[in-house]
């Protein structure tokens, strides 16, 4: 092999290794940002916001489920699809129309925006559903309204789907119904309802419900406003009162029927005004948390379905009767209460007009109850219960009269007495409060009844 053969080769050998080191630079570079494009992936990705998720699984309370941890109304207006057999989108008007849906999870009659009226309707609802879809934005009602106005005139409304509430109000929606008859049969299905702020209007309705978690008058995760004139609500089933409030409810001039469960609950920072109304509550059946037998229930569940706070419950000119249990039970919360020339029966003469204590809401040890209750032109009767971690601010006024037994036990962490000339307390057992306040200094609007009165520790007669 000569001389040139020699360079020929070395030379081809030289670009040949050029060639490898090219190649091995350019893969150890494209290595290299691949593997930083997928860190860059990695961080992105994890320092993404996670979806919204739709809210706790919840029945209708007292049954409500235990604290999940979630906000108060967090993801009361979520991002759900509804669908309807038949929907209504811009002003329309309709007479003796039928809507119906057997479908799961669907609506028979949606209302996503307009002002519209249906006189006469006949509308019904089959179809199961389960959970916050349909409880929180009501995706298997018979009717509901997420945008606009609906205005029901007339007709019947049926369902027996389970969580198949009746007629639905969610968000932006309102619903004006007049002289409708109301029925479900199911499980969780309301008769009308307001959820994410809707409001609702029912005038002269006869509604009926025979399922359990399923009140006649209900509300659910944030809330709404309903008002009820007239008309008869009557419900049957376990943990069904016939008004469930995390809203702000009033009725006027109605009859309120339970069977087996509480007249009135109301969770949270929410209220009810009853006024001209006549209920009767024969609280027979207790669900999984329920431990009392109860009319009127006032407490806070921490499921994240109503904000903390203050709490109201109202009755003015109106006639209560309870059939089994305590007239009033509040616990976990703070509430004030107006009572204004009711009459109040206690069918259970072992049942207490009031009781204030901890219960299985709540942390244990500050679970107890806050309560101020106003009476005016008020006749009251029944033993008062306050346990050592709650307390009562107490106000007879205008002709208010009180017999009974206040914190025989001595239990109570405090109550305030406050009582004018016009007004009388009449005892039936040894009594502990922690003040009084009386315009009456000489006491004889105290009937002592051969007991003693003890304020502050101190026996005043």
């Amino acid at each position: 092999m000569n001389r040139k053969d020699l360079i020929k080769i070395f030379l081809i050998i030289v670009l040949i290794a050029a060639l490898c080191l090219i190649i091995g630079i350019y893969i150890k570079e494209r290595n290299a940002q691949n593997s930083e494009m997928q860190n860059d992936e990695m961080l992105t990705s994890s320092d993404r916001t996670p979806p919204e998720k739709p809210g706790d699984e919840g029945e209708t309370p007292p049954e409500k489920p235990d604290d999940n941890g979630e906000m108060p109304g967090e993801n009361s207006k979520a991002n759900v699809s509804h669908t309807g057999a038949s929907e209504i989108s811009s002003d329309t008007t309709n007479n003796g129309q039928t809507y119906s849906s057997t479908t799961d999870s669907q609506n028979s009659l949606l209302v996503t925006g307009g002002t519209s009226t249906i006189t006469n309707s006949n509308i019904t609802k089959s179809g199961d559903s389960d959970g916050d879809n349909s409880d929180f934005y009501g995706t298997n009602a018979a009717v509901l309204v997420k945008e606009g106005t609906l205005n029901i005139d007339g007709g019947t409304v049926t369902t027996n789907g389970s969580h198949a509430n009746a007629v639905f109000a969610y968000s932006n929606g309102t619903i004006n119904i007049s002289d409708t008859t109301i029925k479900t049969t199911s499980n969780n299905s309301g008769a009308i309802m307001v959820t994410g702020g809707g409001t609702l209007t029912a005038n002269n309705l006869t509604a009926e419900t025979d399922g359990n978690s399923s009140a006649p008058i209900r509300s659910d995760r944030g809330g709404g406003t309903l008002t009820v004139n007239g008309g008869s609500y009557i419900s049957h089933g376990t943990g069904s009162p016939v008004i469930y409030s995390t809203a702000d409810i009033t009725v006027n001039n109605a009859e309120l029927i339970s069977t087996a469960s509480e007249g009135v609950v109301v969770e949270g920072k929410n209220s009810v005004a009853l006024n001209n109304v006549t209920m009767e509550a024969t609280n027979t059946k207790l669900n999984s948390n329920s431990e009392t037998y109860k009319s009127i229930f006032i407490y806070q569940s921490m499921s994240g379905d109503a904000e903390v706070g203050t709490s109201s419950f109202t009755a003015k000119d109106s006639k209560i009767t309870n059939n089994k249990g305590d007239i009033i039970f509040i616990t976990n919360t703070n509430t004030i209460i107006e009572l204004e020339n009711n009459e109040i029966i206690n069918n259970d003469s072992t049942g207490n007009f009031l009781k204030i204590s901890a219960a299985k809401w709540g942390k244990s040890g500050s679970n107890g109850g806050t309560v101020t209750l106003n009476a005016k032109n008020q006749k009251m009767e029944g033993n008062i219960l306050v346990d050592n971690i709650s307390t009562l601010d107490l106000s007879l006024k205008n002709g208010s009269s009180y017999k009974g037994t206040i914190n025989n036990e001595n239990t109570a962490k405090t109550i305030n007495i406050e009582l004018d000339s016009s007004s009388k307390l009449t005892l039936t057992g040894d009594s502990y409060i922690t003040s009084l306040k009386d315009s009456d200094s000489s006491y004889s609007n105290i009937d002592f009844n051969g007991y003693k009165l003890y304020v502050n520790g101190t026996a005043i007669n």
